[in-house]
C-alpha cells in the first residue's frame, strides 16, 4: 500500500538547475548572433573603405578617375571588355555610359579588385556594391550598398556618421527613414 501513495518527480532545485542551463544557452546563441550581425556590418564599411583605397590606388597610377579614365583601354593593356572613359572627372551612372559600369573592370584589370566583370562587389549583408558621382545630395563618388535592412543602415550611418539618412556622407534612398524590415540602398561618399 505505501508503494502506491509514492509518486516520483523532479525536485524544485533540478527543475532551477534545468531552467538556469536553458538560459545559459539562449544566452549564448543571442549573443553570438549579435557578434555576426556586427562582423557583418563591419564587414561592409571595411569594404567602402577598400573601394575608396583601390580609387585613390588607380588614380595614383593613371591620374585617372577608374570608369571615367581616358586611356583606359591602354592603361589595361586591353584587357577584355575595358573601354574608355570620357575623361571629365564624373563617373556617369545612367544613359548610354557605362562609365559605372567600367569603374569596377577598370579596378580589376589594375588588379586592385578581386574578378572580372562588370557588376560591383557583393557584400556581407546580401547586396552589391554600385558606384557614382555627385548623387542623392553628396559630392564626389558615391558607393551605394544596396539591399541593407533599415536597422541595419541605422546602425552603420550611426556608427560612422549622424545616423540621418538624408544628411552626412553616409545617406539611405528607399524612404526617408530607417525603418527596420524595409530594404534601402546605403550610399558612402568615396
Amino acid at each position: 500500500m505505501n508503494n502506491l501513495n509514492k509518486q516520483s518527480g523532479f525536485t524544485l532545485v533540478e527543475i532551477a538547475i534545468v531552467l538556469v542551463i536553458i538560459g545559459l544557452l539562449l544566452g549564448g546563441v543571442l549573443k553570438g548572433q549579435e557578434m555576426i550581425k556586427n562582423a557583418e556590418i563591419r564587414s561592409v564599411i571595411t569594404d567602402v573603405r577598400g573601394l575608396t583605397t583601390a580609387m585613390y590606388a588607380y588614380r595614383d597610377r593613371y591620374n585617372a578617375i577608374p570608369g571615367d579614365d581616358a586611356a583606359a583601354v591602354v592603361n589595361s593593356s586591353s584587357a577584355t571588355g575595358v573601354a574608355n572613359g570620357d575623361g571629365d572627372g564624373v563617373i556617369e551612372y545612367s544613359g548610354s555610359d557605362v562609365e559605372d559600369d567600367q569603374f569596377f573592370l577598370q579596378l580589376r584589370a589594375a588588379n586592385l579588385l578581386k574578378g572580372s566583370s562588370t557588376t560591383g562587389p557583393t557584400h556581407s549583408l546580401g547586396g552589391s556594391f554600385s558606384v557614382q558621382s555627385d548623387t542623392y545630395n553628396q559630392s564626389g563618388t558615391v558607393f551605394c550598398a544596396s539591399a541593407v535592412d533599415g536597422a541595419d543602415a541605422l546602425i552603420i550611418d550611426t556608427k560612422e556618421d549622424d545616423g540621418d539618412s538624408n544628411t552626412g556622407t553616409i545617406q539611405g534612398h528607399a524612404s526617408t527613414d530607417y525603418a527596420a524590415g524595409t530594404a534601402v540602398s546605403l550610399c558612402f561618399e568615396g
